[in-house]
C-alpha cells in the first residue's frame, strides 16, 4: 500500500479499532508488513489522531493481554488433528 503515511497510519487505526484486529491481521488486510503497521499506529498515530491513538492502544494492549490463550488455542488445534 503506496499512501500518505499519515493517510495509512489513519486507515491503519480506524480498521484495527473497528475490527479489534492484530496488528498481523491489518497487516494482511492492508498488505503491508507488521513492522509498518506498529510503526504507524504506535508511533506517526500518537501525533495525527491522539483519540484514535488510544482506542487502538487499548485493542492492541487487550491483544496482547489475551496472545497466550491464542497461542494455547492454536497449539490444540494443531496437535488434535492426528
Amino acid at each position: 500500500m503506496k499512501a500518505d503515511p499519515e493517510q495509512r497510519a489513519v486507515q491503519l487505526g480506524e480498521y484495527i479499532a473497528a475490527h479489534n484486529a492484530t496488528v498481523r491481521a491489518a497487516a494482511a488486510a492492508f498488505g503491508c508488513s507488521k513492522s509498518t503497521v506498529h510503526k504507524d499506529v504506535a508511533v506517526r498515530l500518537r501525533s495525527i489522531s491522539p483519540a484514535l491513538y488510544g482506542q487502538v492502544r487499548a485493542v492492541l494492549a487487550r491483544n496482547k493481554a489475551e496472545r497466550h490463550l491464542r497461542g494455547g488455542a492454536a497449539t490444540r488445534r494443531r496437535y488434535s488433528r492426528r
